[in-house]
Order: structure tokens, then C-alpha cells, then sequence
């Protein structure tokens, strides 16, 4: 077992708070869905809408405080929406822009590290750019003092915007070596779980614009970094201990919509 008995405990309260904060505060959606309801029953297309208005605050509501719960007994620091900064060097976008048109163009294959290393040979040079404050979902800090910034992203993101997920971890590298030109930093799309378990996720697709050993983590591979080896299965247990625990008292929610 990888997550001790209190983080176990800490996990469960945040998804049980969750669910039950969402059903004090939920209501279904009031469209008229007469063939929907005839065919599956109000209460399931309740359950239905409620699953769906779960999904869109799973990142942030359970995820996000999980992975801090999990990195908090490994790491030295972890913080959740961490203010990377707002300073950006004009140099380091124009370097970004060339590893960009080599990645697209197929010119060169992704190497994060090579490419962490040019933008920090301009990260600090000529005039400095103001943008809005960017926000990492979980940023993490380890005993060898290497930072980890990452970005919780849904199970199925859609593969034309991994474009725009790469240029975003470069410009987080930019940001970060504006302020700490010498720190060894590193930053990476999380997916939380595969959809497409048994088989592997299609890492393939993405191949020529992320490094994929080194730029995407999915499922065990995220959780397990952050809580220790098998973490992501016994995190996978308190979701289902929490929900035969609330079983009853999601059926009993339901029922009154039949």
C-alpha cells in the first residue's frame, strides 16, 4: 500500500464532500426530454445530468486537492494554482515560436530537455514582457530541489489543442527561468486516468509535439509519482469504499424523480 492510512482518510473525506456538497446544491436541468424520459425514466436522466455536471469539476473539486493530499508527505513543497508569474522575456516567445515551426514541420522530434535549455540561454535577455498571471494546476517541488509544474488536463483532451499544451509548458519553462534562471525546472500534461484501459493510451497521436517520456503522465504513471508506487490503485479503492458508502444515499436522492 502506497498511501498511508491518514492520506487514505484525507482522500475519502474530499470525494465524499464532494458528491454530497453536489447533491445538496443540485438541480436538474429543466428541458423537456419526453422521449428520453419515457424510454429511461426521469431519475436516470437525472443521475445522467448529474454525472455530467460532476465531470466538469472533477479536475478541480477532486483531482487537484487528491494530487496535493498524495505529493504533501514526498515533496518539500506543494501548492495547488500556483502563480508561475506574469514576466515573460521577448527573446525566450521568439525561441519558443523557432521549437514550435521545428516540431509542426516535422524538422526536428521533441527533446525536452534540450529544449528547456534554450529557452533558458534567453529566458533573462532583452526587453521583458508583461502578460497575465499564469496559473499551474499543481506545482511540486522535490528534495533535489527540481521543480514539477502540472497540468491537469480531462481523459480525452482533443488531440488538435496538444499544439497549443505544448507551447503552453514551454512558455511555463520561460516564465519560471525569468525569476529562477538557474533552477532545474520541468513541466508536464497530467491525464488522470486512460480511457482506453486495457489498451494503452494513444500516445502515438501525439508523437512530434510532445515528449512523451518526459511531457505526459497518465494515470498510474502521474499518481505514482506523487504518492509512491501503486498509489493510483489504492487511490482507485477509496473511490469505491466512498461510493458503497454513499450508495444509499444517492439512490435514495434519485428516487424521488421517478
Amino acid at each position: 500500500m502506497a498511501l498511508t492510512k491518514e492520506q487514505i482518510e484525507k482522500v475519502k473525506n474530499i470525494i465524499r464532500e464532494v458528491i454530497r456538497n453536489k447533491l445538496s446544491a443540485y438541480k436538474p436541468e429543466t428541458t423537456n426530454m419526453p422521449f428520453h424520459y419515457r424510454l429511461l425514466g426521469r431519475d436516470r436522466m437525472a443521475l445522467f445530468s448529474f454525472i455530467h455536471s460532476l465531470n466538469t469539476t472533477f479536475g478541480t473539486s477532486i483531482f487537484e486537492p487528491i494530487a496535493e493530499t498524495l505529493a504533501s508527505s514526498r515533496f518539500s513543497r506543494v501548492e495547488r494554482q500556483y502563480e508561475v508569474g506574469n514576466i515573460i522575456s521577448e527573446q525566450a516567445q521568439i525561441e519558443i515560436q523557432h521549437i514550435m515551426n521545428d516540431l509542426i514541420t516535422g524538422r526536428k522530434n521533441p527533446n525536452k530537455a534540450e529544449e528547456i535549455e534554450r529557452i533558458r540561454k534567453v529566458a533573462t535577455s532583452g526587453k521583458m514582457n508583461s502578460i497575465k498571471t499564469v496559473k499551474v494546476d499543481l506545482f511540486v517541488l522535490d528534495n533535489d530541489g527540481v521543480v514539477h509544474l502540472f497540468d491537469l488536463k480531462t481523459a480525452k483532451p482533443n488531440i488538435s489543442n496538444f499544439k497549443d499544451f505544448k507551447r503552453i509548458l514551454l512558455e511555463w519553462i520561460a516564465i519560471y527561468l525569468s525569476k529562477h534562471p538557474d533552477a532545474d525546472v520541468r513541466s508536464y500534461i497530467a491525464i488522470p486516468y486512460n480511457p482506453y484501459e486495457p489498451k494503452p493510451y494513444e500516445r502515438w497521436t501525439l508523437k512530434g509535439i510532445l515528449d512523451i517520456d518526459n511531457e505526459l503522465k497518465v494515470a498510474e504513471e502521474f499518481w505514482d509519482i506523487l504518492g509512491g508506487k501503486d498509489a493510483y490503485t489504492d487511490l482507485l479503492d477509496c473511490f469505491e469504499r466512498v461510493g458503497i458508502e454513499l450508495r444509499p444515499e444517492i439512490d435514495e436522492y434519485f428516487s424521488k424523480f421517478k
